[in-house]
């Protein structure tokens, strides 16, 4: 690799890392005419894959020059860095040279926003063209789908990549126009709704033909950027929900602010909120797998998540009525809102039990988290006995038991 384009690559992944919407395909594109790779199963950016597996890939910008100012943004056009682009033929080769040498398992493309939405995403999906076509990769490909680009485009995009994401950025229209005057909610509204239509129509074209052409097989995703407007984790959950139910959203990823501009229409934070980004994404996962509903997590009295302690806890000790929970007898549904039992350890209680009672020292064995669940639990065999359920007393237990785990972690 020469050296002006080892600086353009050094440029364009460091900036890349501010954009988090990417993760696990989920995509069934497999190998065919012995061509490269494979995306089965497989998932980018050092994320994990659902069967546990650890992955990475080349995520890079196409280019950090940008028309628009938007205050949250370090590739903003008033922004004193140092730019460079790619050109299309440089991103096929560093993808194809990286994947034969084993560094990365597929690509995650952004950019910025040079001239036109048209004339970036036109340049985006050349490149997905050219791998799919010229080099038969069939490994896996996230585009980022440029609000604003033409239906066409969006099409062809989703023909050759894996999953698409339109960025929603700011939580709410307002402060989008406070703080990106030059974007709008119905330009990112307007695609999603595009893609939408596309990836149900290739659902339900694949019931009826096998050999259905992918578009999109991996769905798409939106990312919100938290701290860098005033809008409430009540507010952000609803939203995120709305996305799920009526965009059909896979994902949506939460990116704490990072100061990087001083701009007045910014908040003065120190430092990235990176315990509210980790409790939305806790959040966002009871919603997604625990049937928890938006508004059991935040109400309008406690419109934040507690930072102290996980979303499910601070949820079971404002609702002490729905415990102690017999594990032996109660629902599916009642186990797997306890804390400390997972999906996978519910799923498994409900068919230990008709082999006989469930004790304390099965559930040790399930892998549940013993010291935060004795508290919600009753009718079981253990040391442990709850003679009254008294919310302050079992939070600062809970509190202290985490802040023990965070201290051994710290240790690594």
């Amino acid at each position: 690799m020469n050296e002006r384009l080892r600086d353009k690559l050094r440029i364009l992944s460091d900036a890349a890392k501010y954009d988090v919407s990417c993760a696990s395909s989920g995509s069934n594109r497999t190998n065919h005419n012995k061509g490269l790779g494979n995306a089965t199963g497989m998932g980018i950016c050092h994320s994990y894959t659902e069967d546990g597996r650890c992955v990475s890939l080349l995520k890079i910008l196409l280019t950090n020059y940008c028309i628009y100012d938007c205050a949250y943004c370090v590739s903003r056009k008033s922004n004193d860095v140092k730019r460079a682009a790619f050109t299309v033929q440089e991103v096929v080769d560093l993808t194809i040279n990286f994947y034969r040498r084993n560094y990365i398992e597929g690509l995650f493309l952004s950019s910025g926003i040079f001239k036109n939405a048209d004339f970036t995403m036109e340049r985006l999906v050349c490149i997905a063209k050219k791998l799919r076509t010229e080099h038969k990769y069939n490994g896996y490909i996230h585009l980022k789908a440029i609000p604003g680009a033409s239906d066409e485009l969006l099409y062809e995009a989703g023909l050759y990549a894996d999953r698409l994401s339109v960025n929603l950025e700011i939580p709410s229209e307002k402060s989008l126009k406070k703080i990106a005057p030059e974007k709008n909610f119905k330009e990112v509204y307007d695609p999603m709704n595009y893609l939408k239509e596309k990836i149900q129509g290739y659902k339900e074209e694949k019931k009826q033909l096998r050999k259905a052409p992918l578009f999109s097989p991996g769905g798409q995703s939106t990312q919100l950027v938290i701290g860098a407007s005033p809008e409430t984790d009540r507010h952000i959950l609803s939203l995120s929900d709305s996305l799920y139910q009526e965009q059909g959203l896979k994902r949506v990823y939460y990116s704490g602010y990072i100061p990087v501009n001083n701009d007045n229409r910014l908040p003065a934070l120190v430092k990235p909120p990176l315990i509210r980004e980790n409790r939305l994404y806790q959040a966002d996962w009871l919603m997604r797998f625990y049937g928890f509903e938006a508004e059991e997590l935040t109400d309008e009295t406690r419109p934040n998540l507690d930072l102290q302690i996980d979303p499910k806890v601070s949820w079971a000790l404002r609702n002490p009525g729905f415990f102690p929970v017999d594990i032996n007898k109660d629902s599916y549904e009642m186990i797997l809102r306890v804390p400390g039992i997972g999906v996978k350890s519910a799923q498994m209680i409900i068919q230990s039990r008709k082999h006989g009672k469930i004790r304390e020292e099965h559930l040790r064995r399930m892998g549940i988290a013993w010291k935060r669940a004795k508290y919600f639990l009753c009718n079981i065999q253990s040391s442990f006995v709850l003679k009254d359920f008294h919310p302050q007393i079992i939070r600062q237990n809970l509190i202290s038991v985490t802040h023990q785990i965070n201290n051994q972690l710290s240790l690594f």
